[in-house]
């Protein structure tokens, strides 16, 4: 057995073995806004409900282990003591993961991710209109476990509204397992769906992906694409160049093939085959050839 003390390895080293250890954890998409109302939507799962009576949810949004500087929500939260929980299902998880990218002051992650801000009813974040469960919350307290790059900061929420999709409940009231479709995060790039078992979702580029408001209309709106599909397109630094598009398609008889037939459809399905391959830039390829 491999024993070691926590201090003799490297932080990010450490917090790989923990994520993989401590898994599968439950993910908080957390709304929250600054004090100039600018809105901030970004995932967490350092996660977990802790009472009933009252309602509590506690999450961490820790210091960053490159440079131990503090993310948007843990600020958000400090200035302006509320916070919106949204749960995860397999049908945001792309969108999900494009939302931690690291965007800048005043970017508006719901816009970049594709998600649907609607207003919440006691709380001034707003809500993600397309998770099953949103939980309005006012925050008690926001314990620092440290002052290093890598320490948790426990947001300590108490729920004061919630909100479920009617679309989830069984025959009795609650909420169908099978139906939520919950997702959870591991170690790396590991996901668990609870219908189906492990997969992995690339992380989001370290330069930062276009998003899906920079994807074009007559893609973004075409019904044929889920918000996962969408998610992925959105993850890619820029996109491809004409001369790019040009060499591509002279060089894929299947593309030639498909594009010649002048189809909509067969060319979103066989870009759709390329997003099921995590070939993101060939997808593209395919879409903007045939605009």
């Amino acid at each position: 057995m491999k024993s070691f003390s926590p201090k003799d390895i490297a932080t990010p080293q450490l917090q790989a073995y923990l994520q993989g250890a401590v898994a599968p954890r439950p993910i908080a998409f957390a709304s929250t806004i600054n004090e100039e109302g600018v809105p901030n939507l970004s995932p967490f799962s350092f996660f977990n409900i802790f009472s009933a009576n009252p309602p509590i949810l506690v999450f961490s949004p820790s210091r960053r282990v490159r440079d131990n500087t503090t993310k948007h929500t843990l600020e958000n939260v400090l200035a302006t003591k509320e916070v919106v929980i949204n749960v995860v299902n397999y049908d945001i998880v792309q969108q999900t993961s494009l939302a931690s990218t690291e965007y800048g002051d005043g970017v508006n992650e719901f816009e970049k991710a594709g998600l649907t801000a609607i207003a919440s009813d006691l709380v001034k974040p707003f809500r993600v209109a397309e998770s099953p469960v949103q939980l309005e919350c006012k925050v008690n307290d926001v314990i620092a476990l440290g002052t290093e790059g890598g320490a948790g900061n426990l947001v300590i929420c108490e729920i004061v509204k919630v909100h479920i999709s009617e679309e989830i409940l069984d025959e009795k009231g609650g909420i169908d397992q099978h139906k939520i479709d919950l997702v959870s995060r591991l170690g790396g790039n590991w996901y668990s769906r609870s219908n189906m078992g492990l997969f992995e979702v690339p992380k989001p580029l370290v330069t930062l992906g276009v998003g899906v408001d920079a994807i074009p209309d007559y893609i973004r709106k075409d019904t044929f694409f889920t918000g996962n599909d969408l998610g992925m397109l959105g993850n890619i630094e820029a996109l491809p160049t004409e001369e790019e598009i040009a060499i591509f398609v002279q060089e894929n008889f299947t593309v030639k093939a498909v594009l010649s037939a002048d189809d909509r459809l067969k060319v979103n399905q066989l870009a759709k085959e390329y997003l099921e391959k995590q070939d993101i830039l060939s997808a593209w390829k395919v879409l903007l050839a045939k605009q």
